[in-house]
């Protein structure tokens, strides 16, 4: 109870920023899904970056620090292979094809 009432103010936020996030990728049109979600891998990165601080501040000891900066360092990088896999299969649709 005491980590809710310290954070309130942070899970307002989060609470906020998912309810915001549904209205504006639920106003996109079908079309714009590949390009959006493209482009937004690049947040994976960030993710990897963060995850990689996590496991550098955290002591040998700490095991579920160092579990979850692997986990999130896998599955972000999964992420990003993915967004650059998508966008390539996207672009090749738009190449001409050779007679």
């Amino acid at each position: 109870m005491e980590f809710i009432n310290s954070n309130l103010q942070l899970i307002y936020i989060l609470v906020l920023a998912i309810f915001l996030g549904m209205e504006v990728i639920g106003k996109v049109p079908t079309v714009l899904h590949t390009p959006l979600m493209s482009g937004a891998n690049a947040i994976s990165g960030v993710c990897v970056i963060g995850a990689i601080l996590l496991i550098r501040q955290s002591p040998p000891t700490d095991y579920l620090n160092l579990t979850l900066g692997a986990a999130g360092i896998l599955l972000a990088t999964i992420n990003i292979v993915g967004g650059f896999a998508v966008t390539n299969r996207m672009l090749e649709m738009f190449k001409k094809k050779k007679k």
